[in-house]
């Protein structure tokens, strides 16, 4: 095996093969890139919903408002919604832009100009693409809780000893305190998601649970993208 430098290119040679390096590569439909954050893929899905919103603004006069909300929904939005755990935790300057779409859309769809984006999400009786997320963490961790997920998902959310569901602490907390260190991840934030889940619908049935959860607002969420950010201060947690 020999190991040359090209450059910013590195490659491996065994055998008659050379392996070249590259900063991402595509996996399943995800863009894994060589930092683990996901903002190359983030970026890539924020530019294809762009584009289809432009193709929206268009074409929108010609529409009614339940073919604009349609379009909106299937086409733009949608775009978001491919495997968010895996790519959840991206930078807070992708998660403005990802909101800055959103609105945009929401703004071509009912033709308001003036209200705010949480007044169009009202309007809507939708949510943030972040918010959708952690609902959507909430229903991996009832599969979880229940036995509904494939086995793998016990090791990245692991259950206590000898707890039964649905305990609040059921899941197993990890003692990290830097997102080098894994804040930033679903095994970090999954049970602080679970305990903040109303312990009243824990009880249902998947159907009725997912049902629900995607009506729950997951306010108070503890992750960097929805906490207040000052200068030479830090992260600050809001409920804005």
């Amino acid at each position: 095996m020999i190991l040359s430098d090209s450059g910013q290119t590195h490659s491996v040679k065994i055998d008659t093969f050379n392996i070249e390096s590259s900063n991402s590569k595509k996996l399943l439909g995800i863009k894994i890139d060589s930092k683990l954050n996901f903002d190359e893929h983030v970026s890539d899905i924020c530019s294809k919903a762009t584009q289809k919103l432009h193709a929206l603004s268009r074409v929108s006069h010609f529409m009614t408002l339940e073919q604009r909300k349609v379009v909106m929904k299937s086409f733009i939005m949608s775009q978001f919604g491919y495997c968010p755990l895996v790519w959840m935790f991206h930078s807070r300057k992708l998660n403005n832009r990802i909101n800055c779409i959103h609105e945009r859309a929401l703004r071509i769809v009912y033709r308001d100009t003036k209200s705010s984006f949480s007044e169009l999400l009202e309007i809507d009786n939708s949510f943030t693409i972040h918010e959708r997320n952690i609902q959507t963490l909430g229903i991996e961790l009832y599969k979880v809780a229940y036995g509904l997920s494939p086995k793998i998902m016990n090791l990245v959310l692991p259950l206590n000893d000898n707890l039964k569901y649905p305990r609040q602490n059921l899941f197993s907390s990890r003692n990290v305190k830097t997102v080098s260190y894994g804040t930033e991840t679903i095994a970090h934030l999954g049970p602080i998601v679970w305990s903040m889940i109303p312990g009243n619908i824990k009880n249902y049935s998947l159907s009725k649970f997912t049902k629900k959860i995607r009506r729950w607002k997951p306010d108070n969420c503890p992750c960097r993208i929805c906490k207040l950010y000052i200068k030479d201060i830090g992260f600050i947690k809001t409920n804005a």
